[in-house]
């Protein structure tokens, strides 16, 4: 036969009331400490982690077209130094038949 002892009873239930207080203190300590740690970093003028990656993702894309038009810069300039040096290689005899007058009149 078991016998109920009330004096261990009220004493959990104050244990079972001091861990829920003990709870909503921790609770309300912890939204606290975010209010102050919020407070601070606003007038610290910080960069929020969205507005930082949507920079970030501009940065990526702006290097990648960038490199995109080096290389595009590259094949116009090699296409453009081609006829240059194809008119220094052409021999004189080539210009100057295009230079002499023709029998046809």
């Amino acid at each position: 036969m078991q016998t109920r002892n009330r004096f261990l009873d009220d004493i959990a239930a104050m244990a079972t009331s001091a861990a829920g207080v003990a709870t909503g203190v921790r609770e309300e300590i912890d939204q606290v400490v975010r209010q102050q740690m919020e407070r601070v970093t606003d007038g610290m003028d910080l960069v929020r982690r969205e507005e930082f990656e949507a920079v970030r993702e501009m940065a990526i894309l702006a290097r990648e077209e960038n490199e995109a038009l080096k290389a595009r810069i590259a094949v116009l300039e090699a296409a453009a130094n081609k006829p240059a040096a194809a008119k220094k290689r052409a021999p004189k005899t080539a210009r100057t038949k295009t230079s002499e007058p023709s029998d046809t009149v």
